[in-house]
């Protein structure tokens, strides 16, 4: 690889990024790491010096990675921009009776959107992540593929589907062809600081995964108090704030039944909180908005796809429809807490073909 070729390496001082890095270094590439400060620990109502992720100790831990490995480090402030893309959106989605992935957001408006433009100012020819994913040029069609990580148990294609065809020919994936298993041993062999660093668990703002809290002392939005009620309306007791609750919640409810009671929708209009039975928790179809589709430039009729509502679900067979700008997503049986505010994504194989916003 000729060294003529630069990629600017997001670092985010954990053993992904930093095996990704190494690895472009060895096969000749020009490299460069990017640390992003996205937001002090003060900003998210932390005392701790450290955390798991996006902390001084991990900028720290970036640069001593490609100190050892010898090429230059950038600390990028992008903290305005994340609050507005990513801290902002994820509490406007909470109160309208949403729940949000705010790591989708990250990706899409932060790591390959601001990073990507940064990099390109600076003459660099792509940018690289230690996600677990791939990227593939098809002949055939003329696009960009974005595929599954070979590590089924680490894929993050499901958090890539807003990448665009630039986006997607100026990225590398370093580790999508591996295991975590061998990203830790060859981070044992170069000798890297955090070869033996836990991942980062959760959302990196929010402490202890607590969003209620985050969203009540933090940002200071009230917690409105409001009716739980049966699907015919029927008052069955009190909730504390549509913020502490989720599609599909069974505990913490405060409230006693002959038989497990489970939140199937919440109505931010009426500060509603609807509950029922399990089986109430499945439909057969959604709607899916700001659709972004990567194997294919539109969807002119109907599509067998896998669909996949959460990050940590299983993809369920269904068939894709074009409707009114949107996706209408038919699937072969019923699904459990399907959740407005979520993403559905949408795979052919290991190929993504597309995702959106659950409406």
């Amino acid at each position: 690889m000729s060294k003529e070729i630069k990629v600017m390496v997001a670092m985010s001082g954990g053993v992904d990024s930093s095996v990704a890095a190494a690895l472009l270094a060895e096969q000749g590439y020009d490299v460069c790491g990017a640390t992003l400060k996205l937001f002090s620990n003060e900003e998210i109502g932390l005392e701790e010096v450290s955390r798991p992720c996006c902390s001084l100790a991990d900028v720290e831990d970036a640069r001593r990675v490609a100190y050892r490995l010898g090429f230059e480090h950038y600390v990028f402030n992008f903290g305005p921009q994340f609050k507005n893309e990513v801290i902002d959106r994820f509490a406007d989605s909470y109160l309208s009776g949403k729940t949000p992935n705010p790591c989708i957001d990250c990706n899409r408006y932060i790591k390959f959107n601001k990073l990507l433009e940064r990099a390109l100012l600076l003459n660099m020819d792509y940018i690289a992540t230690g996600h677990y994913a791939r990227v593939e040029f098809d002949e055939k069609s003329g696009r960009y593929l974005l595929k599954k990580g070979i590590d089924r148990a680490k894929d993050q294609s499901y958090v890539l589907y807003t990448m665009t065809q630039e986006q997607l020919g100026k990225t590398l994936f370093p580790l999508g062809n591996l295991l975590k298993s061998e990203v830790r041993t060859l981070a044992a062999k170069r000798g890297l600081v955090n070869a033996g660093k836990p991942d980062s668990q959760d959302i990196c703002f929010v402490k202890d995964g607590d969003y209620a809290s985050f969203l009540e002392n933090v940002l200071k939005i009230s917690s409105i108090p409001g009716f739980f009620t049966d699907r015919d309306g029927n008052i069955l007791g009190t909730h504390k704030g549509i913020i502490h609750y989720t599609v599909g919640q069974r505990k913490g409810l405060g409230l006693s039944f002959d038989r497990p009671k489970y939140v199937i929708r919440k109505d931010a209009a009426t500060n509603t909180i609807v509950i029922g039975d399990k089986d109430e928790l499945f439909c057969g179809s959604m709607t899916v908005r700001e659709v972004n589709l990567i194997s294919m430039e539109s969807l002119s009729g109907p599509v067998k796809a896998a669909v996949k509502t959460r990050y940590s679900h299983k993809e369920s067979p269904a068939t894709l429809y074009p409707h009114n700008n949107c996706i209408y997503v038919r699937f072969d049986s019923p699904q459990r807490a399907v959740t407005p505010g979520q993403a559905a994504v949408f795979y052919d194989g290991d190929i993504v073909i597309g995702g959106g916003i659950i409406m």
